[in-house]
């Protein structure tokens, strides 16, 4: 038989793995949205500093331009 009268039966157990395949795959999903949300937030971060960093290059590009003159 398979069901051994002291626990739970071998039919339950395969009744609950889609449940938990499904739960599991809802938890991936929850992770690398949060991941991505954390990685854009980063990189936004780090394209503002380097645009901060472009713009200081162009004005001393200028000033030495000016200075040239």
């Amino acid at each position: 038989m398979l069901y051994d009268g002291g626990g739970i039966g071998v039919f339950a157990l395969f009744g609950l793995l889609p449940i938990l395949i499904n739960l599991v795959i809802i938890i991936f999903v929850v992770y690398f949205i949060v991941k991505a949300i954390k990685f854009m937030e980063m990189k936004q971060k780090l394209d503002q500093e380097k645009n901060e960093k472009i713009d200081q290059l162009i004005q001393l590009i200028h000033q030495k331009k000016n200075d040239n003159i």
